[in-house]
């Protein structure tokens, strides 16, 4: 077992400011997507959390319909 230092770029983002930041868009552009249902997000315990992976495949997805759209 090691003693490496803890993993800071995980693929959980907690926080609608953390995830705003991860995306690009204000604090309130990411609660409004998140209220509106167009970000895939979750709530736990009054949170909002959101995984990078999940993130870069929604918008992957947006990316091809609109090409194919």
């Amino acid at each position: 077992m090691t003693d490496a230092p803890p993993n800071r770029e995980t693929d959980l983002l907690t926080g609608i400011q953390a995830i705003a930041d991860a995306i690009g868009i204000t604090k309130r552009q990411a609660y409004h997507l998140h209220e509106t249902g167009e970000l895939p997000t979750f709530k736990m315990g009054g949170k909002v959390y959101a995984r990078r992976s999940t993130l870069a495949k929604h918008f992957a997805e947006q990316e091809a319909a609109a090409r194919n759209g």
